[in-house]
């Protein structure tokens, strides 16, 4: 399918300028392969951004860690279960298939092997000192793809780099100058930085908001409504308002066009208004200060790490794109309810889960026992235990996939509420609460519920005869505890094998196939949406993330309990390695770079990974060998790996944090710091709030629906387009179609619904002429770095922040207005030249 839908397997050697285009593939079945098995990290940190390049090379270290790995497990494991084995008891036990799987296990080590379990302990050794190396390695080569970012052109030519956010600002400090003293009690530099202090922008991001809902919900009307232009529906299209609104026409049902119409119009002559008036607004506790150097501002966020002049926080700020900016005013104490809350909300859901978890692995996955509890089913199971068993192996997956689609969505919009001032830290705390569910749910849960269950059932039934501590005793907690995990390591074989079903999915995207194809055929999909579908997906590192550590974590647990485990986990990393390096390389893109930030976070978990691990492995040898003396030796291995996080965040962190931790300071540039000054630097146009000056929406139509638009759509007739002064690079005024050289202000009354609505003909329903609209771009650009649009280039010319000039033939650049179906040849040398 590849070759012929190159839109979906292949949709950035399309729209990826020449530098980040990746390399070309035939038609061929399978053309694909060379180019994906040549491909360097030096060319995937250049084609795919840091992100991904370390996103392949975390997926390559555990291929590469579990193959190691599989050699000590099925070499020295393996062998020492299965002769210590006692086959006597294996067979008395067991039926079976049951057996092969049970052999491989410590479960039925006998007593007089029971000096085998040394081979255990031993492996404990070797495995945490195999992970420790292989953490240690790649540190090292991450901070080296880290030292290359720092010097890369983009890094080096972009206004973040040499920008510092400072927060929780006293109310005296809320000026411009108040942030230049902050900043200057930190460390004396070199230049004087340009400093914005954030400005109170109020309900203006919730009218943006609501504007853009009502924008998409006119189209979506229209759409439908204009679906057979040349024979309308007798009745127009109707509604209820909103709440909000409800009053004003007493709760009946109103015109949908007309509604919609009124509420876009009014909206934007309210949210003009605000924006204008901004500059009268109190200022923010947040601010930003730019350097001329990017020394200087990695000297002063270095230096502030121990240093909170009047209780503020400094450090190097984000790409503006990567900013939350409504968690920016919060003050510290705000920020710590909210991350309290926050917690407790994801800890009772994670406790909530465990009964439906239950439910779903005791009578979901097996309706048999349903049946044997509920006596109306049984006979119903009974008489269709064919169309049963399809039902049963369907459902159960499909309800837990859903339900992990789901979380993702909670946990960011958790993570939003609790405080994250940037993208990058709400996703690493989306991977890290959802790597804290799956381990408490699916692994801690999962694998020892019928253990625990069995055990207090146990200790209940015996607790009349012999006491309540007799009865906790002769429960022989952990031999069962033994028992239950090595009944329950053969499901997690099966389970990682399926996960290859998964890869080769993500790989096929026939979901994105058949849903696109779905809404073509029997829905009204609007323009934007159909345009939306062609541009390159987002890659969800959080869930990628979790899933890999998830996986890693659990082929760690059972490493020695059932060491079939490593191979096969060897295997998924092995092949999913291939299949996501083509997809990061010609399909997916990264929405917000992190130039590699995520790294700690993973290092962290491999560190807790093999802790848990740790724990695992005590608990079996203590149910195999009924003492613990064996378990003592298998303590120090759990500091080791705490030693390894402690050196190594000591000997990479600064390094991979900062540009550099001092600056050469001369003494004549420091008397005299006015000198420094940039007189060009704008730093408030890229680091003001987006709502100051983000072009507002314009309703799209299909060209279709041209002829009729005039009777149905009674939109803005007057132009209330503005520019938030000294928040904006460029201000221009949208042109008009009908009167070339003149804006549509100046357009006459029949021509104003023309080019206050943007008609989008057949051909131009691709991402292709829309990528560098700031409505396209910030949902789907990807920072606009693969398209040759960084969003803070600074200009070498003026050191001002480039942030709305676009490619030559890529659409309308900022501007909402849509350029005409087809521009002349003097159009597109005049757009060439102001580019």
């Amino acid at each position: 399918m590849r070759p012929r839908n190159t839109i979906v397997y292949a949709p950035k050697v399309k729209y990826a300028d020449e530098k980040h285009a990746p390399p070309k593939i035939g038609k061929g079945m399978f053309d694909w392969v060379r180019p994906v098995l040549g491909a360097k990290e030096a060319l995937l940190v250049e084609k795919t951004g840091l992100d991904a390049a370390i996103f392949l090379r975390f997926t390559k270290m555990l291929r590469n860690l579990f193959l190691v790995l599989s050699i000590v497990g099925v070499a020295v494991i393996l062998p020492a279960n299965v002769i210590a084995a006692d086959r006597e008891a294996i067979k008395a036990t067991t039926k079976g298939g049951q057996s092969f799987f049970v052999t491989m296990t410590p479960q039925y080590t006998s007593r007089k092997h029971k000096s085998s379990l040394w081979v255990h302990v031993i492996c404990v050794w070797v495995i945490d000192l195999i992970v420790a190396f292989f953490l240690w390695r790649n540190y090292g080569a991450i901070v080296r793809l880290r030292r290359q970012y720092f010097d890369s052109p983009e890094y080096l030519m972009s206004l973040h780099s040499r920008t510092l956010m400072v927060t929780d600002i006293p109310p005296a400090d809320r000026t411009d100058e108040g942030l230049l003293r902050l900043v200057d009690q930190v460390e004396h530099t070199a230049g004087l930085p340009r400093a914005a202090i954030g400005r109170n922008v109020k309900e203006l991001p919730d009218m943006i908001e609501e504007y853009d809902e009502a924008v998409r919900e006119l189209e979506s009307v229209l759409a439908k409504y204009l679906k057979n232009p040349d024979n309308l529906p007798a009745k127009r299209p109707t509604m209820r308002a909103s709440k909000k609104y409800r009053a004003n026409n007493g709760g009946n049902r109103v015109d949908s066009i007309d509604y919609l119409t009124s509420r876009i119009r009014e909206l934007e002559i309210e949210i003009n208004h605000v924006r204008e008036s901004v500059d009268k607004r109190n200022a923010m506790p947040f601010g930003f200060a730019s350097y001329e150097r990017i020394e200087d501002a990695h000297t002063v966020a270095f230096a502030a790490q121990k240093k909170h002049p009047r209780g503020t926080t400094i450090r190097l700020a984000p790409r503006p794109s990567d900013l939350i900016w409504q968690n920016l005013p919060l003050t510290k104490k705000q920020r710590g309810w909210r991350r309290v809350w926050n917690n407790f909300w994801i800890v009772i859901l994670t406790l909530v889960w465990i009964a439906p978890n239950a439910l779903i692995a005791i009578f979901l996955s097996n309706l048999g026992n349903l049946a044997s509890i509920w006596p109306g089913f049984r006979k119903t199971f009974r008489e269709n235990q064919k169309f049963w068993s399809a039902v049963q192996g369907i459902a159960s997956p499909a309800l837990t996939s859903l339900i992990y689609l789901i979380l993702p969505i909670i946990f960011r919009r958790l993570s939003i509420r609790g405080g994250d001032t940037t993208k990058t830290s709400r996703e690493r705390h989306v991977a890290t609460k959802l790597y804290a569910f799956f381990v408490f749910n699916n692994l801690i849960i999962f694998s020892v519920f019928s253990v625990i269950y069995g055990f207090v059932a146990a200790v209940i039934k015996n607790r009349e005869r012999e006491g309540a501590w007799d009865a906790v005793v002769q429960g022989a907690f952990f031999w069962k505890l033994l028992v239950g995990l090595s009944s329950v390591s053969y499901f997690w074989v099966i389970w990682l094998l399926q996960r290859q079903l998964g890869a080769a999915a993500d790989l096929a995207q026939m979901i994105n196939l058949v849903w696109t194809w779905f809404c073509r055929t029997f829905m009204a999909p609007t323009p934007r949406q159909e345009i939306e579908w062609t541009a390159p997906p987002p890659f969800d590192y959080a869930v990628y993330y979790n899933y890999f550590l998830f996986y890693a974590t659990v082929a760690l647990c059972f490493s020695t309990l059932q060491p079939l485990v490593l191979p096969i986990t060897a295997l998924y990393f092995g092949v999913d390695y291939w299949l996501k390096k083509y997809l990061l390389l010609y399909v997916l893109i990264t929405k917000n770079e992190s130039g590699g930030q995520h790294w700690r976070f993973l290092f962290n978990r491999m560190i807790f990974a093999a802790c848990l691990a740790n724990v695992v492995m005590g608990l079996v040898i203590r149910g195999a060998d009924e003492g613990w003396f064996k378990v003592f030796f298998m303590v120090p291995p759990a500091f080791l790996m705490l030693a390894v996080k402690w050196y190594c965040s000591r000997t990479f962190d600064g390094q991979m944090l900062y540009y550099t931790k001092a600056t050469l300071k001369d003494p004549e540039t420091l008397a005299e710091p006015g000198k420094k000054v940039r007189k060009n630097d704008r730093i408030a146009s890229r680091f003001g709030h987006p709502a100051l000056y983000k072009p507002l929406m314009t309703p799209m139509v299909h060209a279709k629906a041209r002829n009729v638009l005039s009777q149905v759509y009674r939109g803005r007739l007057d132009d209330v387009s503005a520019s938030a002064a000294g928040y904006s690079d460029i201000a221009l005024d949208p042109m008009s179609h009908a009167h070339p050289g003149k804006t549509a202000h100046f357009a006459s009354v029949p021509y104003k619904h023309k080019d206050m609505f943007e008609v989008v003909p057949e051909s131009r329903l691709d991402f292709q002429h829309f990528m560098n609209r700031a409505e396209f771009a910030d949902a789907l650009g990807g920072n606009g770095e693969l398209y040759g649009r960084p969003d803070d280039l600074v200009s070498e010319r003026s050191g001002t922040p480039r942030s709305f000039l676009g490619r030559t033939g890529s659409g309308s650049g900022d501007s909402s207005r849509a350029s005409s179906p087809a521009r002349s040849e003097r159009e597109r040398s005049a757009s060439a030249h102001r580019t």
